[in-house]
C-alpha cells in the first residue's frame, strides 16, 4: 500500500510515531464497529486529506490482517468501503468544492452530501442510515479540539456516536510532512499562501507568507508548508466585513448594531479591585479604538471563579477577542487564569515555561503559593515573549490575560503586544476611529427624527447623542473610520436645520 510504504521509507522518525499512532487508533474503531457502522467526515482540508489517506492506510492494513490475499489488490485501485459524509456549504470556496469531488471519484468514496446546517444535517442523515463512529480530523489547538481524547462521546444534545480522532495529537508541521511524504495531491488554495480554511467570508492567505510588502489583492503567497511556526496556522481567518447595510435597516437614535457586525469587535473584563477607581478600562478602550477594534462590551465581574467564567465564556463567543486583567498572582482572590480554563471546559496544569519565567523573576522568593501562579489552562494556553516584559502575556485562543495592576503596567504590555501582534498576526490591524461632536440647544424631540434618517444613510457611522446636563446643550457624536464619512453627515445634519443650529466641538 502506497502510503504505509512512504512512510517506512521515509526518515522522519517523529512522523513514524504520529502515523503508527493514528493507524493504531483506526484498527482498534475498525475492530469495535464494523465497516457499516462507521464514516468519514470529510470536508477537503488538509487535515481531513491527512485522514482520507490514513484511513486507506488503515482500513488496507486491518483488512490484509484478516485476508493475506488483500494485499494483492493493486494499490491505485484500493477502494474504500467507508461511508463519507461532506457537509456542503454555499459559502465554501470552489476549489474546496472540486477537490473533495474530485478526490471522491478517486477513490471511489462512497459521498453522502449535507447541504443544512451541520447538526440538523447529521440528525436527519443518522435517522436514515445509523453511524455509531465518525472519523474526525480534529487536532489539539482546533476551536472545536477542547476536552476530547481520541475516542470521545459526542456531546450532550446531539446524536449519539463515538467521535474518533486519530490525528488529535498532530501538530501543523505533522500534517505536512504527511502530505509532502507520501506525495497525496491536497487542495490548491493551499499552495496559494491559506494556511487554514473557512468560508470565503472569513478566510484569506496567510500575511506571514507573502512575497511583498504590500497586501493587495495581487501578491504572490508562499505554499502553506513554508509556515515556520504552525501555532500561526489561523492567522489567515479573518472576520467578514459588510459593505452594504440589511434590509433591516436601523430605525433609532444609533446604529450600532450594524457597526458592530461590520468591524473587529473587543470586550474588556476587570476583575473589581475593592472601592479603588479604576481608569484602566477606558485607557485600554482608547487603546483598542487607537487601532480600528470596537469596544462593544466593558465588565467589571466579582473576583470568583463562577463569575470570570461565565462572562468570559459569554464575551469569547459574542466578540473576536476579549481582554481580560486583574485576578492574576499568587492570592487566593487571583482566580483569572481558573476562571479562564473554566470557561473554556479545560483543567489547570503546569506550565513549565513560565514556570521558569517566574523562577528568573522572584528567584528565592518562588515558594508553593507563587508557583501555583504557573499553572494554566490546559491545552490552549500560548505564552507571548518580549524583551521588554518581565513576564510574558498569555493567550488562550481569543482571550488574553493581561498582568498590569497599574496604567504604566498597561501601556509597557500594550505597545509589546501591539509589536508581537503586528509581527505574528495575531490581531487585525485597521484604521483608527475618528470622533467628532456637534453641539445644539435643540430639543431632542426636535433633532430625534432627522438624526435617524442620518443614521440609515450612513450606516457605517456610530451617530449618538447626550446631554452634560438638563438644562445644557445636546451633544451629537459621529464616530467612524473616514473622516470624510463623518463630514458628509454633519452636513447632510446640518442642512435639515436652520444656519448656525449646531456648533462643532474640539
Amino acid at each position: 500500500m502506497e502510503i504505509d510504504r512512504a512512510i517506512k521509507e521515509c526518515d522522519d522518525k517523529r512522523l513514524k510515531t504520529k502515523y503508527n499512532n493514528a493507524i493504531y487508533v483506526i484498527q482498534r474503531a475498525l475492530a469495535l464497529y464494523s465497516v457499516e457502522e462507521v464514516a468519514l467526515s470529510f470536508n477537503g482540508g488538509k487535515d481531513s486529506t491527512v485522514l482520507l489517506h490514513l484511513l486507506r492506510a488503515g482500513y488496507y492494513l486491518h483488512m490484509a490482517g484478516k485476508n493475506q490475499s488483500f494485499g494483492n489488490h493493486g494499490d491505485g485501485e484500493t477502494t474504500l468501503p467507508i461511508r463519507t459524509i461532506y457537509f456542503e456549504s454555499p459559502t465554501v470556496f470552489p476549489e474546496i468544492n472540486s477537490f473533495t469531488y474530485e478526490t471522491a471519484s478517486i477513490f471511489r468514496l462512497q459521498m453522502d452530501i449535507v447541504r443544512s446546517d451541520f447538526k440538523s444535517g447529521l440528525e436527519a442523515l443518522l435517522k436514515a442510515k445509523p453511524i455509531r463512529a465518525f472519523f474526525l480530523g480534529v487536532r489539539i489547538g482546533d476551536p472545536t479540539a477542547v476536552g476530547q481524547e481520541q475516542f470521545s462521546p459526542s456531546s450532550p444534545g446531539w446524536p449519539p456516536f463515538m467521535r474518533v480522532n486519530p490525528i488529535l495529537d498532530w501538530s501543523y508541521r505533522d500534517v505536512w510532512e504527511f502530505l509532502l511524504t507520501c506525495k497525496v495531491s491536497y487542495c490548491s488554495l493551499y499552495d496559494q499562501g491559506y494556511t487554514s480554511i473557512g468560508s470565503i467570508h472569513n478566510t484569506v492567505p496567510n500575511a506571514l507568507l507573502s512575497l511583498s510588502k504590500s497586501t493587495s489583492s495581487e501578491d504572490k503567497f508562499k505554499p502553506a508548508y513554508m509556515l515556520s511556526d504552525g501555532r500561526l496556522e489561523r492567522a489567515g481567518r479573518a472576520k467578514s466585513f459588510i459593505s452594504q447595510p440589511s434590509s433591516a435597516a436601523v430605525k433609532g437614535f444609533k446604529n450600532e448594531d450594524y457597526f458592530m457586525k461590520s468591524m473587529f469587535t473587543a470586550s474588556v473584563i476587570a476583575l473589581r479591585f475593592g472601592t479603588v477607581e479604576d481608569p484602566m478600562r477606558s485607557i485600554l478602550s482608547r487603546k483598542l479604538h487607537s487601532i480600528g477594534w470596537a469596544v462593544s462590551h466593558v465588565a467589571v465581574i466579582r473576583n470568583d471563579i463562577d463569575s470570570v467564567a461565565d462572562e468570559v465564556e459569554r464575551q469569547k463567543s459574542m466578540t473576536d477577542m476579549v481582554f481580560i486583567y486583574g485576578g492574576f498572582g499568587p492570592l487566593p482572590s487571583d482566580v483569572t487564569a481558573a476562571g479562564v480554563a473554566k470557561a473554556f471546559g479545560v483543567r489547570m496544569a503546569l506550565e513549565k515555561e513560565f514556570e521558569e519565567c517566574l523562577q528568573n523573576l522572584i528567584g528565592e522568593k518562588c515558594t508553593v503559593e507563587r508557583n501555583e501562579m504557573a499553572k494554566l489552562p490546559e491545552g490552549i494556553t500560548e505564552l507571548l515573549h518580549h524583551e521588554n516584559l518581565s513576564l510574558p502575556l498569555i493567550k488562550c485562543q481569543n482571550v488574553i490575560i493581561l498582568n498590569a495592576t497599574n496604567v504604566k503596567e498597561l501601556e509597557q504590555e500594550w505597545d509589546c503586544l501591539i509589536e508581537l501582534m503586528r509581527s505574528c498576526g495575531y490581531l487585525q490591524m485597521t484604521g483608527p476611529f475618528v470622533s467628532k461632536r456637534l453641539a445644539t440647544m435643540l430639543s431632542d424631540v426636535e433633532i430625534a427624527e432627522p438624526l435617524s434618517e442620518i443614521c440609515m444613510e450612513f450606516p457605517d457611522l456610530v451617530i449618538g447623542g447626550y446631554r452634560e446636563s438638563r438644562s445644557g446643550p445636546v451633544v451629537v457624536t459621529f464616530k467612524g473610520k473616514d473622516k470624510a464619512r463623518s463630514s458628509a453627515a454633519i452636513a447632510a445634519l446640518r442642512k435639515k436645520f436652520h444656519h448656525g443650529a449646531f456648533s462643532e466641538i474640539d
